[in-house]
């Protein structure tokens, strides 16, 4: 408890000396975030957290506090690399938009078009197998409205029966997907799951010809100086993995899985697109600046801008699904990979409609809120052991943080 303590007053003290340091509405963001990271990070157990508040070209938040490691061993650096899960799906996302502006196909296109392997996929209800009485299209698959089984029942028993997770390329993946059949015709329930965006990231290898991790590099990560983005960590940069975490009988511990006892190697034997990415604040903020600037960083489109603006948008009520389509609440909607905040009151969220993102498994979160042209990056490395145990949530402070900081 003293050591707690000390640490405390240590971290206080940065705080107030940030703001003497800084000057104006710069230093006043600063100690603002590193109280904020002290209250719902440090005094909730975490051992560490990166925060990033910023517009297009400026950041007025950007702090690193904490350890990297739940012995508190080793401070936590502003490179530090997390494993971003779910924040790899609108990487993946956009790639697909970017080809689909290239020509390669169309979001309305049947996912058969391109994966015949997917010509047959079929609906189990009551009644056994039925064709789906449409095709799952590429749209389908950006929105997670395709169908495929995420709750308990026969599908999903037959889904887990093939082992999906366990294919050695994404190519495999999808000739496993084949065989799994849907829970609901296309378009007409959203059920968010990892599913479709595998099936996206094969379908980037098969229209760039290249594979999953070499298409993201040439096209987006070199171009936008995310050096450290990628599905596995160099060797060299190993050290600056964050150690991942979980609760086990009350205690933080890291966490059992095999990346989490080697950190850097690959989340799946294959180039996850559903949540394989390792990447660092600064790399991630990169690619969220080019999304607000629709689809623009520097002097290259990245995206085309009708496609990165449709991104944005709200999907969901356009296929005549009914409020609340996502099963987070009736104050979220669902674009082109990515949530699309709708009704701020109804989620307890601060700001204007319109705010756009997501979040990864291991407390990682990224926002960007068009209307007031900025973004919010917080990353931390903390899931539940295997039951519901886990250290209280940050997400719904740091969304409303995002919203409170005054920008100069």
């Amino acid at each position: 408890m003293a050591m707690s303590l000390r640490r405390s007053r240590a971290f206080l003290f940065i705080v107030l000396w940030l703001g003497c340091a800084m000057g104006g509405h710069a230093a006043a963001a600063q100690a603002g975030a590193g109280a904020w990271l002290h209250r719902h990070v440090l005094e909730q157990g975490h051992p560490g957290a990166h925060l990033v508040v910023a517009t297009a070209d400026a950041a007025p938040v950007d702090l690193a506090v904490g350890s990297a490691d739940t012995e508190r061993r080793h401070p936590l650096r502003g490179d530090a690399i997390y494993r971003i899960y779910s924040m790899t799906k609108p990487v993946v996302s956009a790639a697909v938009l970017r080809l689909i502006g290239e020509g390669h196909g169309g979001l309305d296109d049947a996912v058969a078009l391109h994966l015949p392997e997917l010509a047959a996929l079929r609906v189990l209800d009551r009644d056994g197998l039925r064709a789906p009485r449409r095709p799952p299209t590429l749209r389908h698959l950006l929105t997670h409205t395709a169908g495929f089984p995420v709750v308990p029942g026969q599908a999903l028993l037959r889904r887990e029966a093939v082992r999906l997770e366990d294919s050695d390329s994404l190519a495999t993946y999808v000739a496993r997907a084949a065989r799994v059949p849907l829970a609901h015709d296309p378009g007409t329930v959203f059920a968010y799951d990892g599913m479709a965006t595998e099936i996206l990231g094969r379908l980037v290898e098969v229209w760039s010809g290249q594979p999953l991790g070499r298409y993201l590099d040439a096209t987006f990560f070199e171009p936008l100086g995310m050096a450290d983005t990628g599905f596995v960590v160099p060797e060299a940069g190993r050290g600056r993995v964050v150690e991942l975490t979980c609760l086990r009988d009350g205690a933080l511990v890291r966490a059992d899985q095999a990346h989490a006892r080697d950190p850097g190697i690959g989340l799946r034997p294959y180039a996850s697109a559903a949540g394989g990415l390792y990447s660092t604040a600064h790399d991630y903020l990169a690619f969220a600046r080019m999304l607000l600037a629709g689809g623009r960083h520097g002097d290259r489109q990245y995206l085309p801008r009708p496609l990165a603006e449709a991104m944005f948008r709200d999907q969901l009520a356009a296929m005549g699904l009914d409020r609340p389509h996502v099963d987070a609440g009736a104050g979220r909607g669902f674009g082109l990979g990515v949530s699309v905040l709708l009704d701020p009151p109804a989620m307890g969220r601060l700001g204007a409609p319109g705010q756009v993102g997501w979040s990864g498994a291991a407390s990682t979160y990224f926002v960007i809120d068009p209307v007031r042209g900025r973004i919010g990056l917080l990353l931390l490395q903390h899931l539940p052991c295997g039951g519901r145990e886990r250290l209280p949530s940050v997400a719904l402070p740091f969304y409303n943080f995002v919203q409170e900081v005054e920008f100069p």
